[in-house]
């Protein structure tokens, strides 16, 4: 799913770039309505209650949003076609949410608050209310009173995606802006105001040919998107927006810089989290960049 967001972002974002026709025929071969007949028959299936969730389902609802966004008529007809796997989707998550005592609070697929982000941002992209209403729920059930993020205790040695972070960057989302930064001095405390990067450095993955190894080139990625939604939900005089953005930015880098294709481990997935971060899609208010601005490079 997130493959296929990839190239309808990218498409969608840079619509005169060298690879659009061939990606527009990629998208076409995949995303037909008989093609999301069988998925959907398979995502229902018995014995699958549990199959791709959250973190595929979120990432279809995640495609899903793209396509709606975009005013195209291959993407109105990839949206219809879409739409019976969409709403498979979202009754196995209606199902499953109300029945999630706790959180996940792990690196990895699994991870409670990147999904809920995903599905916010769709809810509120798709004026879905109700879902909305219901992600905003769980997310305040689960980490509302949270407090001292053991952030000393990250990474572990196969995330791609903080913990800490990742709750923070969905509470971005839920709280205003005031209430999010008091909320922030309580459940990290460990952000600097001394305007540097020090209080969060980048990984090394070990091993960028071990398929779990190499998630910690996904880490920086997924940090630095994290870290510039938090700065995007502070008060614009918050004294811990440049350590912030400074980290960031330190983030940014080393993970672009593992963006290379070497390895099938890393590279099916790092340019999804590389476009999610250099596109910025996940902050609110974000406008696609202009259509005559050059593809970016992803190094």
């Amino acid at each position: 799913m997130h493959g296929h967001w990839l190239l309808i972002r990218l498409v969608r974002t840079f619509p005169n770039a060298p690879f659009v026709q061939a990606a527009r025929e990629a998208l076409g071969q995949s995303l037909t309505a008989e093609n999301i007949v069988q998925e959907t028959e398979y995502l229902r299936g018995e014995g699958r209650s549990s199959f791709e969730r959250p973190y595929g389902l979120a990432w279809l609802l995640q495609l899903v949003a793209e396509l709606r966004e975009w005013d195209d008529p291959q993407a109105r007809k990839m949206a219809a076609n879409l739409h019976p796997l969409e709403e498979a989707a979202l009754d196995r998550l209606k199902n499953w949410l109300p029945k999630l005592s706790h959180p996940v609070r792990i690196g990895e697929h699994d991870q409670t608050a990147f999904a809920l982000g995903l599905m916010l941002d769709y809810a509120h992209g798709n004026d879905d209310q109700k879902f909305a209403e219901l992600v905003v729920s769980k997310a305040q059930q689960f980490y509302l009173r949270d407090q001292n993020c053991p952030l000393t205790y990250e990474p572990s040695g196969e995330d791609f995606l903080s913990p800490c972070l990742g709750e923070a960057d969905l509470m971005r989302r839920v709280l205003p802006s005031p209430e999010f930064a008091r909320w922030l001095w309580t459940f990290m405390p460990q952000i600097s105001t001394s305007g540097d990067e020090k209080w969060l450095q980048p990984v090394v993955s070990p091993d960028r040919s071990d398929p779990k190894l190499a998630h910690l080139d996904g880490l920086n990625l997924s940090r630095a998107w994290m870290l510039q939604g938090i700065a995007a939900g502070l008060p614009k005089n918050d004294k811990r927006l440049p350590s912030i953005m400074a980290t960031a930015e330190a983030h940014r880098r080393a993970g672009l810089a593992a963006v290379t294709g070497e390895h099938y481990e890393g590279g099916h997935w790092l340019g999804s989290f590389a476009v999610y971060l250099v596109t910025k899609r996940g902050i609110s208010g974000y406008l696609p960049l202009p259509v005559d601005r050059p593809a970016p490079s992803l190094r």
